[in-house]
Parts: structure tokens; C-alpha cells; sequence
């Protein structure tokens, strides 16, 4: 949507190379508000990170409350990931899991991180979000499903094409936010005059079908709070 939506500004408003951006609302959208300010072209809409990924501590240790060890996976190139650590220790710490950071930036490093929990017994992993993730994110559950690790993703993109559980801003609210500007500017609306907006609306998806492939019961009361479960 990204890429289509600067094509038509080029078209239609060359002069003033108005862009869109979505993305992280802690080091992108900083960067964001600064070029904004600098040249009032650029608008957008944000999520915010730094309260999700504790959020995942919770709902996974939720669904697996005998698992005592677990793992996250972070790009050690997405400077996000070292942003929002310390929240998902401090969850870890307070219901009182042992945790292990991984990194992987390639297939191969997936492949590493995941021959790692194996290794070293962990019993459930957390994805980071990345790009890197997003695009390998078939590979990611296959892995998953090899190793038999229950792993919590950060979109529900990943459990429309097999994983167990997501958590993370709704996919809907952020197109549909992203179509309402994409219409007004087509319109002849100035990026100036729309604010960039943060997205708050969040959602789980579970998975019973991978839930059951994995020997799990998902406990009725996080089934009752999922926004959508795939059967």
C-alpha cells in the first residue's frame, strides 16, 4: 500500500513530494516528527512497541504457565529490539522465567537460533517484530513446528499462514487508518494539515488448530479474550 500510495503522489504532486510512513512509534516516528516539522510533507500513522512486548510475556506464560524458560528472537539490526528489551526482561523476571535473547538477521541464523533452544531446552519463544521476521515468516513456522517450540508472533499475519498465537496492533485499524489518508491527500488534502496518528487498537488471534498439532489446551478464558480464533 506503501509503495502504491507515493506512486500516486508523484503523479499528482510532484512539487511537493508528500510521503506516508507507518511504522514503530519509538525510533522511527521520532524521526518521523522531525522531518515532518522540516518540511511538512511527510504523515502517517504509528504503532506503538514498548507495551506489546511485555504484553506477550504475560499472554504466553498465560498459556503455558509450566514453562520456565523461554526465548526471544530480535534482528539485532532493528535498533527496536534493543529498545523494548528491558520491559520484556522485567515481565520475564516478575513472573519469574528464565530468559535467553537471540538474534538472527539471515535464514541461516534462524536456523542457528532455533538449533540454540533446542540446546539449551527453552520452552517457548517470543518474535520481535521485523521486517526480516515478516518476510521469513514462513520459514519461522516451520521451524517452530520442526522444533515443537509454542511461539507467540507480533501480527496475526503470522498465524494466518500456521502459527500458534499473535499479539499485536490490528491489522484492519492500520489499513484502514492508512486508506482514510491515502484518500484525503488524493483529494487534495495537505500531509501538513493530517497529523500522523498513533495506532492503539490491538488484537489476539489464536490458532486452535497448531494449539492441538503441539499437545496444547489454550485455557478458556484466553480463548474468551482472543479477537479471533482460527479453527
Amino acid at each position: 500500500m506503501q509503495a502504491t500510495f507515493r506512486r500516486h503522489l508523484l503523479q499528482r504532486q510532484r512539487p511537493e513530494r508528500s510521503r506516508l510512513s507507518s511504522g514503530p512509534a519509538r525510533t522511527q516516528s521520532r524521526r518521523v516528527l522531525s522531518k515532518a516539522s522540516a518540511d511538512g510533507n511527510l504523515t502517517g500513522v504509528s504503532v506503538s512497541l514498548s507495551i506489546l512486548g511485555p504484553k506477550r510475556v504475560e499472554l504466553l506464560h498465560e498459556l503455558l504457565p509450566a514453562v520456565k524458560t523461554i526465548a526471544l528472537l530480535g534482528n539485532p539490526r532493528n535498533p527496536n529490539f534493543q529498545l523494548d528489551t528491558p520491559g520484556i526482561r522485567a515481565a520475564a523476571d516478575t513472573l519469574m522465567q528464565r530468559h535467553e535473547l537471540l538474534a538472527a538477521s539471515t535464514e541461516s541464523e534462524l536456523e542457528a537460533a532455533f538449533a540454540t533452544m533446542v540446546q539449551h531446552r527453552l520452552g517457548a519463544l517470543i518474535v520481535a517484530p521485523d521486517p526480516f521476521f515478516f518476510v521469513r515468516r514462513e520459514q519461522l513456522i516451520q521451524l517452530a513446528a520442526r522444533h515443537t517450540i509454542p511461539t507467540i508472533y507480533p501480527s496475526r499475519v503470522f498465524v494466518d499462514v500456521g502459527g500458534l498465537i499473535s499479539y499485536g496492533s490490528s491489522t484492519n485499524d492500520l489499513a484502514r487508518a492508512a486508506g482514510i489518508y491515502v484518500g484525503k491527500i488524493l483529494h487534495g488534502a495537505r500531509p501538513a494539515d493530517l497529523p500522523i496518528q498513533q495506532s492503539t487498537k490491538t488484537e489476539l488471534v489464536i490458532n486452535l488448530k497448531i494449539a492441538k498439532a503441539l499437545g496444547l489446551t489454550v485455557p478458556p478464558e484466553l480463548l474468551a479474550r482472543a479477537d479471533d480464533v482460527i479453527e
